[in-house]
């Protein structure tokens, strides 16, 4: 089993925004790949022998770019392919954590979704507490973006220490999963492994022959019961995030762990 924890189907609306320009220019896409469709993506996700992925809500300040509406229906459409991540407005706390309590029931949304850089707001912010306190009480993972930002947007947000470390001392019982790999900031990465049993990391947005050398060697070290698999499709494919796999030299128990193991853990798939 392959398990993809971060995609999305990302819609016309947000395929419009500009600060997604240089990612499209980074990743050869032009505006005419978007936004995909529910058969693409299972098209893609079979080319890969992808079995799961979960697809996250976007919301912005400039509100839903993927609504968990819209994820509820990706979802309801191949229940057996697909799990939704839900979003919600963090300028509205309250608001927030009420709309994710309306959308995640361990089973169709499995976890909640924020990327920090949308707002400009580390994950230390006030306005996030209301959102771990539910997560925590919901028990599903808080997932969010670490490392820099391929947007035009700042990578601030997206520093381990002190931000997101802040958190997970405030919040003990949460369990996080950082998208994206972390670099540059890989030392920060282990350390936070080492000190918090419930932190996570994802490969999203890298082709595996592409992954830092150091972040090769924490796989097959600290993290090898911490780090999952992921696309941030449809900016990659699955068969272009698989590149090299065999390249990484995992051991059985740790491919297995990396592909799909750790994911159905963290998720309860």
């Amino acid at each position: 089993m392959i398990v993809d924890v971060w995609a999305q189907i990302t819609t016309e609306r947000m395929a419009r925004a500009p600060w997604l320009a240089p990612l499209l220019r980074w990743t050869g896409r032009t505006e005419t790949f978007f936004p995909p469709t529910q058969n693409s993506t299972l098209a893609a996700m079979d080319a890969g022998n992808v079995d799961i992925a979960l697809l996250a809500a976007w919301y912005g300040p400039e509100g839903p770019l993927i609504s968990n509406e819209e994820v509820a229906a990706q979802v309801d459409a191949a229940p057996t392919r697909l799990r939704g991540l839900a979003s919600a407005d963090l300028r509205d706390p309250m608001g927030a954590q009420r709309e994710i309590r309306r959308w995640v029931d361990g089973k169709r949304f499995v976890g909640v979704r924020f990327v920090p850089w949308l707002c400009d707001l580390p994950p230390n912010d006030r306005l996030y507490y209301p959102i771990y306190a539910a997560c925590i009480e919901l028990g599903v993972p808080f997932c969010t973006q670490i490392g820099h930002t391929g947007p035009l947007k700042r990578s601030e947000c997206g520093r381990l220490i002190p931000y997101l470390e802040d958190v997970l001392l405030d919040f003990p019982e949460l369990v996080v999963v950082g998208g994206h790999v972390g670099f540059p900031w890989l030392d920060e990465l282990t350390t936070l492994t080492i000190k918090f049993p419930n932190f996570f990391v994802d490969t999203s947005a890298y082709a595996l022959h592409r992954l830092p050398k150091a972040f090769v060697d924490y796989m097959k070290g600290l993290g090898a019961s911490r780090v999952m698999f992921g696309t941030n499709w449809p900016m990659l494919s699955h068969v272009q995030c698989l590149k090299g796999l065999e390249a990484l030299g995992l051991s059985e128990q740790g491919g297995e762990a990396f592909l799909s193991g750790n994911a159905r853990r963290v998720f309860k798939l």
